[in-house]
């Protein structure tokens, strides 16, 4: 049964309060109570739509990949090396995310939680994870020259794992700016474009098909 206008108009108030209170103040000092609050409903039902903190952090983490999205599309329409749109898409994650830098640990404490709908790789997370693994999947599409076929399936996952990494990074960077995760990017960038250049030779077919296995050996 589809939602009636009212129910789908008191979700979008109760969403829209919630991912305001998380950018202002965070994980840990933003309540359902408070939510509800703003969003002018009970409390009851704020959770008949969402549960927990936890399933509106994941709602955080898709708006956040929307905006990810959006602040790439243009700039990787126009083409360029696998290292340049690798840290294209790297940096505008940075931009991105700098709004919820001083509460990033809170947010990881919930995503690193096997059980967390927030975590990265819960079926909860599925959306989200997608969203970030289609920008991915562009930057290997559209790299120029061609990434090798061998690698063309799975090398977005695993700048989507190098992705998270880096946010990891980002989360404990105290530098001004985060200038330190801005020096990770802009040099595992190009790194990562010669290691794919790289695995053209036959001498380093191997060690692909290695890592290739091992990472399809994981998902199982």
């Amino acid at each position: 049964m589809s939602p009636t206008p009212k129910s789908a108009e008191t979700r979008a108030k109760v969403l829209d309060a919630a991912l305001g209170m998380l950018r202002e103040q965070g994980y840990e000092a933003t309540t359902m109570r408070a939510i509800a609050t703003r969003a002018g409903v009970s409390t009851g039902n704020a959770y008949y739509y969402f549960p927990s903190k936890d399933h509106l952090v994941q709602e955080l983490y898709v708006d956040v990949q929307r905006a990810h999205r959006c602040a790439v599309d243009d700039a990787l329409r126009q083409g360029g090396t696998l290292a340049e749109r690798l840290r294209l898409v790297l940096d505008a994650g940075i931009d991105v995310f700098t709004p919820y830098h001083s509460f990033g640990a809170e947010f990881v404490s919930v995503a690193i939680r096997p059980d967390a709908a927030a975590n990265p790789f819960s079926d909860a997370s599925r959306e989200a994870r997608e969203l970030s693994l289609a920008i991915f999947e562009d930057v290997v599409a559209g790299a120029s020259p061609a990434v090798p076929a061998a690698l063309r399936a799975q090398l977005p996952e695993l700048l989507w794992l190098a992705h998270l990494g880096v946010t990891l990074f980002w989360v404990q960077d105290s530098s001004s700016g985060t200038a330190r995760t801005r020096r990770l990017v802009a040099g595992a960038s190009p790194i990562v474009g010669t290691l794919v250049r790289l695995s053209r030779l036959p001498v380093a077919r191997k060690v692909v098909d290695d890592v290739l296995r091992l990472t399809a050996s994981l998902r199982t």
